[in-house]
């Protein structure tokens, strides 16, 4: 398919120039918007809008296979290509694990029968996750994006070292969940002053940062790159600078929610309710800072949808987990740009490509990159409203927001995905 962008800026080397891009063959081309359009190659105009690269979210969960009844491979894409996603990596909580080739092998015909846009899976570190034990990661490297156990953390150090060494003679990264399950407690939200005032059992910080700490000095130990899942604290952050600054192998992301919201958003609603849990003031401004300066890597949404049911049941008893793909580049646009807390540029470097730098993908609008790429209208308002998302999940913490800037048409592999 043969088309070509009219009346746009687009985001080239970091820079944002005047320029139309011609989508042919699958890749990109950057054309001058003096220059002449052949008659027979349709023409798309978007007067005042950006054009920006695909945006790359290394950590979602599409559910399937296993889980079709929260979200489906065909819902979960279709809901990132509305939120301008071109490649999105699903974690391995599924049913059945992908801890083994056969496993692995039945979530990728999934990918090849029903995604909409590029989906890169990751295989599971451990078998069944259950970190007793490693997975069969030589037979699976191949055909995975890395290895993680998203949704738990790997309890045993020398179950890790393992995992680390092994992955490392792989050229892989392992991306870490990081939790120590015996600081817990059955804690449903931070261990702050909002649980306080409410009576409900707190997610202490240390049980996020005790484990980085840990792993970053097993990544130091064994020269295993290293990724850091859904940072929230502020300690996380300066254990991963300081890591950083001797030389460890260690990035990480954060997600919109702990970028943009404190505990004193919380409200008792299933919507709020996501782990790590949303945390202090402080810990929200450590994030913004490391993100600015290159200690938070990227941005990722961490999408993880539930049944309307699931989510119904309050702070204290509903399912961890929110929804995020359709609206994050909104949000962030909204709460990070708008109010001069960060520039355009950096903020899509944090969603492209920086995950791109990390895990050796295609990013970019140079001529002859990939032909993934996202029309975003600065200008518009809207309302979020999760009855209107692709997802089959609803619960977000965003929800009846109004935020300004909207997605208007992605492209993925030079196939219009989604037009507005």
């Amino acid at each position: 398919m043969e088309f070509r962008i009219k009346g746009c800026r687009a985001l080239i080397d970091g820079v944002f120039v005047a320029a139309d891009m011609l989508s042919r063959g699958g890749s990109v081309f950057p054309v001058s918007p003096e220059e002449p359009n052949s008659p027979e190659v349709p023409v798309f105009e978007f007067h005042n809008c950006l054009l920006l690269p695909g945006l790359i979210d290394v950590h979602v969960h599409l559910r399937d296979p296993g889980f079709s009844f929260k979200e489906t491979m065909r819902t979960g894409t279709m809901a990132a290509a509305r939120g301008g996603y071109t490649t999105v990596c699903p974690m391995p909580n599924l049913n059945p694990v992908p801890d083994s080739r056969e496993t692995l092998t039945l979530e990728l015909q999934r990918i090849r029968d029903d995604a909409v846009i590029r989906v890169l899976p990751y295989a599971a570190i451990t078998k069944g996750e259950k970190g007793q034990e490693l997975a069969e990661l030589e037979a699976m490297a191949p055909d995975c994006f890395a290895f993680s156990d998203d949704g738990k953390g790997v309890q045993n150090a020398d179950m890790m070292r393992q995992a680390m060494k092994r992955t490392s003679a792989l050229g892989k990264v392992i991306v870490a969940h990081c939790e120590d399950e015996t600081l817990l407690h059955g804690g449903c939200i931070h261990d702050g002053a909002y649980a306080k005032a409410h009576g409900h059992r707190g997610i202490c910080s240390e049980s996020e940062w005790k484990q980085v700490e840990r792993d970053v000095h097993l990544a130091e130990e064994t020269g295993c790159a290293y990724h850091v899942c859904h940072v929230s604290t502020k300690e996380s952050v300066a254990i991963i600078r300081e890591a950083k600054a001797r030389g460890v192998d260690v990035t990480c992301e954060t997600a919109p929610h702990y970028l943009l919201l404190t505990e004193d958003d919380l409200q008792e609603d299933g919507r709020f309710k996501m782990n790590p849990p949303i945390r202090e003031r402080a810990d929200r401004d450590a994030l913004r800072e490391g993100l600015l300066d290159g200690t938070v890597d990227m941005i990722a949404t961490d999408h993880a949808p539930h049944t309307a049911e699931e989510k119904s049941r309050g702070l204290e008893k509903s399912l961890m987990g929110v929804v995020g793909l359709e609206c994050a580049l909104s949000v962030l646009y909204t709460g990070l740009v708008k109010t001069g807390l960060m520039p355009m540029e950096t903020l899509i470097d944090r969603m492209t490509a920086a995950p791109a730098r990390r895990f050796g993908l295609q990013s970019g609008l140079e001529a002859g990159k990939p032909a993934d790429f996202l029309i975003f209208d600065p200008d518009e308002e809207w309302v979020v409203d999760p009855n209107d998302f692709a997802s089959m999940g609803r619960a977000t913490p965003f929800a009846g927001e109004r935020v300004t800037g909207r997605v208007k048409m992605t492209v993925c592999k030079g196939e219009i995905v989604w037009n507005a």
